[in-house]
């Protein structure tokens, strides 16, 4: 029997491009999610090892319905590029979990937000917002020019202070637009606060009433951005979980049906 009529070969592969179409889409919602769209260059790796493995999967869709002589090598690009690319694809998400196993916030009494801290996140997060000056320069500007904090200086509910800390901030709001609580500034407005005589940690000099500056340059600024990273990484880890266990299902249905088609 030749390859190209074992249908169960062809379904698994046809399949296995759908799953790589999954790895795809979860690649570019993460490459153009909200929140934190500063730091997009760090999640587009996603959608690209996705379009790899889609490409594998048309090759070997191409090969097995294909009668030209070539079509073999099409198969063995399959055979031996898919099995890489679910390696790959197991290794990222094994990085995944690993870098993400922290997520930097902790809650504060009388408040309905959390704080962040950059060394509840791992190393490897740390390094990213803190080991390039150049890279967080960047990253710093798009988040002035964003309508993060300038969103929550329009919001006319926040009257007091008690209204302001029980609202559902989002991590980089709580981060970048009001200075860390242990400051003990004095709240006028979100992005608004009056400063005491003494500062007890770096963050709380860092801080400035200025709508370009705010609490742009502390730490928990950058720890806000890991936390909006993080939580959209795990998102779609769920979705390369469910893909990445199809794949390997698949493939190894697929390759037990091509050698019984070779007989």
């Amino acid at each position: 029997m030749a390859v190209r009529k074992s249908s169960m070969f062809t379904a698994c592969v046809a399949l296995m491009a759908t799953c790589a179409v999954l790895v795809i889409a979860s690649g570019i919602w993460f490459g153009v999610a909200q929140e934190a769209e500063c730091a997009r260059r760090a999640r587009w790796p996603v959608a690209i090892l996705g379009g790899f493995i889609l490409l594998a999967a048309l090759a070997g869709f191409a090969g097995a319905y294909s009668d030209h002589g070539r079509a073999r090598y099409l198969l063995r690009f399959y055979f031996f590029a898919m099995p890489v690319l679910i390696v790959i694809l197991v290794g990222f998400l094994v990085f995944a979990a690993v870098v993400t196993g922290g997520s930097g916030a902790y809650p504060l009494l009388g408040r309905a937000y959390d704080e962040y801290r950059l060394d509840g996140f791992s190393m490897w997060l740390r390094g990213y917002v803190s080991g390039d000056p150049g890279r967080w320069e960047g990253i710093r500007s798009c988040l002035a020019d964003s309508d993060t904090c300038k969103k929550l200086a329009r919001q006319a509910s926040f009257v007091t202070a008690d209204q302001f800390y029980k609202s559902n901030l989002t991590p980089l709001q709580s981060g970048c637009c009001k200075p860390p609580s242990e400051c003990g500034f004095g709240y006028v407005g979100p992005t608004v606060w009056t400063n005491p005589t003494s500062a007890p940690v770096q963050d709380c000099g860092l801080w400035s009433n200025n709508p370009g500056q705010l609490c742009y340059e502390c730490e928990s600024c950058r720890a806000g951005l890991l936390a909006t990273l993080r939580s959209q990484w795990r998102k779609v880890n769920i979705a390369l979980v469910v893909a990445t266990v199809s794949l390997i299902f698949l493939y190894v249905a697929g390759f037990i049906a091509y050698k019984k088609a070779r007989k």
